[in-house]
């Protein structure tokens, strides 16, 4: 895919499937919703997940993100996570993007802020790439 067309499929309302390393052999799949942009994938995880605690030992993450049927394209991604703990503004509004892809409204996307207790229980986590694998299957 050209970069046009990854760039159209991430942004697109998908889930993706985090990956972290686990301390004990196989990797932590989880799936997720994201936000995609300035070239970066943002995901929202709380304190006491798994996640979490994987990335404060490891910063390397990998997401898939799949088309889903019939679409045929699916894209990787393998990078570092930074772990943003502070919550500000700035943060909570990407918290506010994650959700509003995913619902059909701003009331239903503030509904989820207001749920997570974003001071105690939420971290961003950002994700740079350093490989990305874009396949078209088509």
């Amino acid at each position: 895919m050209t970069q046009e067309q990854t760039d159209e499929f991430l942004n697109a309302s998908r889930h993706a499937i985090l990956a972290t390393n686990r301390i004990d052999g196989p990797p932590q799949l989880s799936p997720v919703w994201y936000l995609y942009e300035d070239g970066r994938i943002y995901v929202n995880v709380g304190r006491e997940s798994a996640k979490y605690r994987s990335l404060r030992r490891d910063s390397r993450i990998s997401i898939c993100i799949d088309g889903g049927h019939p679409d045929t394209r699916a894209i990787t991604i393998y990078g570092t996570a930074e772990l943003v703990e502070e919550n500000t503004t700035r943060w909570t509004d990407k918290f506010f993007s994650i959700f509003r892809r995913y619902v059909e409204s701003d009331e239903e996307a503030s509904a989820y802020i207001e749920r997570w207790n974003l001071e105690t229980d939420g971290v961003l986590v950002v994700v740079t790439p350093t490989k990305i694998l874009a396949r078209d299957y088509n």
